[in-house]
């Protein structure tokens, strides 16, 4: 009985472990046929970000799929910051490690700015070098 007792903890802790791969797999899933419609796209426990031409759509993962989602266009964004602990970062000279890591998308409207979470700096990053050189492909058309 007492050996039984000492078990029961550990069988709690496996089936809690089932459950929340459960549940990731879930939302990996619901990911995966949202992202379907999108150019490209990144899944995060934070949140998904998709782009489709020069529209961004980001929201919060579910297993049911992406809740909160809003979409905004790159033609309004003014420039793209890559922040760590709430900090504009060098893309080239990337810090190891952060809290928070957000990319900042800010808009010609004053004070207005979207930022959307990420958990790896390299990978925020990626996405900042990437959508940087596409912003300055559009501006350079736009002003052709």
């Amino acid at each position: 009985m007492e050996r039984g007792l000492l078990w029961l903890p550990l069988l709690v802790a496996f089936f809690w472990l089932a459950w929340q791969g459960s549940q990731e797999y879930q939302k990996l899933e619901a990911y995966r046929i949202w992202a379907e419609q999108f150019e490209r796209a990144k899944y995060d426990i934070y949140a998904v970000i998709g782009q489709k031409g020069n529209e961004i759509t980001w929201g919060k993962p579910t297993t049911t799929g992406p809740i909160k989602l809003e979409t905004f266009c790159l033609l309004g964004v003014q420039k793209i910051n890559l922040l760590v602990d709430d900090k504009p970062v060098d893309i080239e000279n990337l810090p190891i490690k952060g809290r928070v890591i957000e990319l900042e998308f800010a808009f010609s409207e004053v004070a207005k700015s979207v930022r959307i979470p990420f958990t790896e700096i390299p990978l925020a990053a990626e996405w900042a070098k990437f959508l940087q050189g596409f912003l300055q492909t559009l501006q350079a058309e736009k002003h052709e």
